[in-house]
């Protein structure tokens, strides 16, 4: 039997809307090169459950601990033939701020933006999931985090 070299795998991702006064938490990264605008996002390492890479993926490029309130939504997009990501959307309260913790490597910083900063900067989100997911938080939806349940971590249904 030949080994398939043409296997798909998705990407699990998650990303969180952490709003403060208005304004929308967002990191200011670098991707292909140039400067984007992106909320706290990243990839879903092994054995941890959606919430709590969101929460350590916020903390890690913002510096901003946060509190998990709701589901967004679960954003799928094909970038290839062989990528696709599935990026799951939460939102988010702050908690606090430790201006002291390292960013990650690519971040630049995180900037707090109103709704009329995002629409007049849209060409420099980093992906057009980046003005969808804060489109649909606007128009108000929302999932409680019990839609979601995690075989091999069921404490996550609960906060």
């Amino acid at each position: 039997m030949t080994a398939r070299t043409d296997v798909w795998k998705p990407n699990s991702t998650v990303a969180t809307i952490v709003v403060k006064d208005d304004r929308f938490l967002l990191v200011e990264e670098w991707s292909q090169g140039r400067l984007v605008y992106n909320q706290p996002a990243g990839h879903v390492e092994k054995g941890e459950s959606l919430l709590d890479a969101a929460i350590r993926e916020t903390l890690e490029e913002t510096g901003w601990t946060v509190k998990i309130t709701g589901l967004l939504g679960l954003y799928i997009n094909e970038v290839s033939d062989h990528t696709t990501y599935h990026r799951h959307t939460f939102i988010a309260e702050p908690v606090s701020y430790d201006a002291n913790l390292p960013l990650d490597t690519g971040i630049e910083g995180a900037v707090w933006l109103s709704w009329e900063e995002l629409v007049a900067q849209q060409e420099k989100m980093r992906s057009e999931a980046v003005l969808k997911c804060f489109e649909d938080y606007r128009a108000g939806r929302r999932f409680p985090l019990d839609f979601i349940y995690d075989f091999n971590h069921p404490q996550a249904d609960e906060a």
